[in-house]
């Protein structure tokens, strides 16, 4: 698993099935849904929505957070922070044909989360984002450098996508870190051309991915 994770974000001109569309129709194809203090049902509805979408584009959906409502959907797989069910009981309710993802701060958490078995590592954040509350600190260059070669050094291997307030010019120093690619919401939501800015960052990191 590698390239470009899009996190749909509701904003003035798009709802979360639009910005993800606009990332879909830019070549996206790992798509997670991410819908904070919002109903379960609500989720539950738009999450249908964007499965059928998905499929269309033959690309990955991933639920933030819900994994009920990821196995439910018939989601590709689930994203759980820290604070939400741990990845070791998430593959006890969705079973092994799930991708699981986890969020890391810290080497310490990418351990943990090797340990627990997860599919792929969100580590970060880069820099300050106002998508996400109560902020870690941040992790900056050096710190996906460090945390890179730890890893690997521990013979960790593990897709690992850098996170957190990134933008498109961040993209050729954060890939030389090691990263397998990059999630990211408002750099193509508050885009000019999101279609075209999504096609643009794809093309960025795929040249580090050998693509």
């Amino acid at each position: 698993m590698h390239g470009l994770i899009f996190i749909t974000q509701e904003s003035e001109k798009y709802s979360h099935v639009e910005s993800a569309e606009l990332a879909l129709r830019g070549g996206c194809r790992l798509i997670q849904l991410r819908m904070k203090n919002t109903p379960l049902a609500e989720i539950e509805d738009t999450a249908r929505v964007l499965k059928t979408l998905c499929d269309t584009y033959n690309a990955y959906l991933f639920i933030d957070d819900h994994v009920e409502i990821c196995k439910s959907v018939n989601a590709a797989g689930v994203h759980v922070g820290k604070n939400d069910m741990p990845p070791a009981d998430a593959r006890k309710v969705l079973g092994e044909t799930f991708i699981i993802g986890g969020t890391a701060n810290t080497f310490d958490d990418i351990v943990n989360l090797y340990r627990a078995g997860v599919n792929y590592i969100g580590l970060g954040p880069f820099r300050f984002t106002e998508t996400k509350k109560n902020l870690s600190p941040l992790l900056g260059l050096e710190g996906y450098a460090k945390k890179l070669q730890q890893s690997k050094e521990q013979s960790i291997v593990l897709p690992i996508f850098a996170i957190g307030g990134i933008v498109q010019s961040d993209i050729p120093a954060l890939m030389r870190t090691g990263v397998a690619g990059i999630a990211l919401s408002g750099a193509i939501v508050q885009a000019h051309n999101p279609v075209e800015k999504t096609q643009q960052i794809i093309h960025e990191i795929n040249r580090w991915n050998g693509k």
